[in-house]
């Protein structure tokens, strides 16, 4: 294990200034290159408590421009098209780079590092996904994954398109047909 000084907060493992144990992979592979921590050498902490108040007033800073961000974010639906199954299965799956881009074309400046799925979306549907503008700043915004642009109206009015679908086929097929006299 290895000990080290976080220089902002990290989700599931502390707050910014905070000395924390951690396995030497997530050190050297994350932790370290991504310039959120630093080694806890009696060097680096008095470093670090001299630098403090500098580190907290930037982390502030950052964190109120996320915030800005977010109150224009919150509920913004983007549209993903895809090819899909007749059971509503994709035939690939939608990554956070895609939501990143739909997010980007929509006017707000997000990296795919910033989108957090809990689970790969693979079907169709309206999913919520979470945007991490910053380590204490997070919204939600709704992919609504579709085959087309008027499928994609129908799940926003909350209709399943496939199920309409079907319907439709089953009343113009119902019209046409004539009944059986015994």
């Amino acid at each position: 294990m290895i000990d080290l000084i976080l220089l902002e907060r990290v989700e599931k493992l502390g707050q910014m200034g905070q000395l924390v144990k951690v396995r030497p992979g997530y050190a050297r592979n994350y932790l370290l290159p991504q310039k959120k921590a630093m080694r806890a050498t009696k060097e680096n902490l008095a470093y670090f408590e001299t630098q403090r108040a500098q580190l907290e007033a930037n982390n502030l800073a950052r964190k109120a421009d996320a915030e800005q961000v977010a109150g224009k974010l919150e509920g913004l639906i983007v549209v993903l098209i895809r090819q899909a199954g007749e059971s509503g299965q994709l035939y690939g799956s939608v990554s956070s780079r895609d939501i990143a881009d739909a997010v980007t074309a929509a006017g707000f400046t997000v990296d795919r590092q910033q989108i957090v799925l809990d689970r790969p979306i693979k079907t169709l549907g309206l999913h919520p996904v979470r945007v991490m503008l910053h380590p204490e700043v997070a919204v939600t915004v709704t992919a609504n994954v579709a085959q087309s642009a008027d499928a994609a109206e129908m799940q926003k009015a909350g209709i399943n398109p496939l199920t309409a679908a079907d319907d439709d086929e089953e009343e113009e097929a119902g019209g046409e047909e004539q009944p059986a006299a015994d």
